[in-house]
């Protein structure tokens, strides 16, 4: 099937999700997502309204309170996840095609990676509700004890680079904790978040429990931050957006989880596996196009091994095969937008100025049509005060910067007003676990990238966020935790 035919096959409008029902925008106005590896028309969207919104919020807050969902037994709440997930994987090539469609991204990463793991995040959290002990505490002539109870309506926010992989992350977690929720997914990748409205039909969920609203973020995004019936609040974007997020929550005192920016550093010193750590860095920022917000966007190696590293890495990057998203073979495809591609040109150029050297890339690549390619992008003998090595550029553009010293490698790591994440590159384990004690960050890797065990905290230090979210901890977040005492 040719790439026309295949889009022609998943075209169709997408509207709001609200109650159990598809409809229409109160205003009828919609817009169009685009394709980025052509530029082209996917499918004309609904246009949320602050009026839509607010349905949507009464709906929610009128199921919750119904009890239908929040008063349902975990097992029940269990078996109908369990069953979205199961419809997921049946459907995973329709979704992970979509997903290409719509985000740019490779279909092997959609089809290998990221539609799998929205089962898995489905099923992990559903299961997990099960085993959710209630504490008990014991003294003498008293009891206490710790109820977790679901908190109310849900505002989601999600965004345009991991758009179905993301929403199920926040969503599975919300409505296994007994929650309702409305989503926002991004206005430049709306169209496999959509989906999930029917595949929460199909498998049982109750109308009202998941509602799904597409629109821009100054108007859906502020009234979905604002409403005094919200209750809980998990936004993924920028950390300007999220500064905003948290300053609308504040007027009713909602309870935020924020995951925002990064410009992680990956650090290689003398003693690692060059081999492993070219490799490893390679994916850890030319996947998914560089947008991503766990990126080692800073590739930091020390002197001794520099040169050598610089020769082995730029000859990996040369052999990165960017193209049409939905060939096997492609390794990275489209950035999101034109206008994403033209900030991220404009950053190549401000490193060129400030005098970083260029070892690779840098150029649109002809010969693929009017889509949004980029050659992977090497800036090397970057100083860490560059903007390019201070600012996230979140595209394909990696900045390799020099150091001495152990000392020199945290400090340079450090200074940064992020702190999502880190990597390390060594074979001396106490080096290893040195560096990752002192390395800010709410995440940070050694002699891999990109792991994740559900179970364990996710989230940022610094300008990179607020909250942790996974395992027991996002049903802390989500959840309403009373102590209830009483006299023996």
């Amino acid at each position: 099937m040719s790439q026309t035919a295949k889009e022609n096959h998943v075209r169709k409008d997408a509207k709001l999700f609200i109650d159990g029902a598809y409809v229409d925008a109160v205003s009828g106005e919609t817009f169009d997502t685009i394709n980025p590896a052509t530029n082209l028309k996917l499918a004309s969207v609904a246009n949320a309204s602050e009026q839509d919104v607010k349905r949507a919020i009464d709906v929610a807050q009128r199921t919750f309170e119904s009890g239908v969902w929040s008063e349902m037994s975990v097992d029940e709440r269990a078996k109908i996840l369990c069953k979205m997930a199961d419809l997921v994987m049946e459907r995973v090539d329709e979704l992970a095609l979509v997903e290409t469609l719509d985000v740019g991204k490779p279909i092997k990463e959609s089809r290998g990676f990221d539609i799998p793991r929205a089962a898995a995040n489905l099923r992990f959290f559903a299961e997990m509700a099960k085993y959710m002990v209630h504490e008990h505490y014991e003294m003498r002539h008293f009891m206490s004890y710790v109820k977790y109870a679901p908190a109310g309506v849900t505002s989601l926010i999600i965004p345009w680079n991991l758009p179905f992989m993301q929403m199920t992350w926040k969503a599975s977690a919300a409505l296994a904790a007994g929650n309702t929720v409305v989503v926002k997914p991004a206005s430049y990748t709306p169209l496999s978040a959509v989906m999930l409205g029917e595949i929460a039909n199909e498998a049982g969920l109750p109308p009202g429990v998941l509602n799904i609203i597409t629109g821009p973020g100054g108007t859906v995004g502020t009234a979905m931050t604002t409403h005094p019936q919200v209750r809980r609040i998990s936004f993924v974007g920028e950390s300007n957006t999220g500064r905003t997020v948290m300053q609308n929550a504040a007027s009713h005192l909602i309870p935020v989880s924020l995951e925002l920016g990064g410009k992680s550093a990956n650090i290689v010193f003398e003693d690692a596996d060059l081999n492993e750590a070219v490799k490893g860095s390679i994916e850890a920022i030319f996947r998914n196009q560089g947008e991503i917000c766990l990126a080692g966007s800073r590739l930091l190696v020390q002197e001794s091994v520099y040169d050598h590293f610089l020769d082995k890495f730029v000859a990996a990057v040369q052999r990165i095969k960017v193209g049409n998203p939905l060939e096997s073979e492609t390794d990275m495809g489209a950035l999101v937008s034109r206008s994403h591609l033209e900030t991220v040109e404009h950053y190549i150029q401000i490193g060129l100025e400030e005098g970083a050297k260029l070892g690779y890339g840098g150029k649109r690549i002809c010969g693929l049509g009017d889509g949004n390619f980029l050659e992977p992008t090497v800036l090397y003998d970057v100083d860490n005060r560059m903007r390019v090595a201070q600012e996230e550029i979140f595209g394909p553009v990696i900045v390799i910067i020099p150091f001495r010293t152990e000392e020199d490698a945290i400090r340079i790591a450090n200074d940064s007003a992020y702190g999502l994440a880190g990597v390390v590159w060594t074979n001396d384990l106490r080096r290893a676990h040195r560096v990752a004690d002192r390395v800010k960050s709410g995440l940070l890797w050694i002699n891999c990238w990109y792991v994740r065990d559900l179970r364990t905290p996710f989230g940022g230090a610094k300008d990179s966020g607020i909250g942790r979210e996974g395992g027991r901890h996002s049903f802390e977040f989500y959840s309403e935790v009373k102590t209830v005492t009483m006299k023996l």
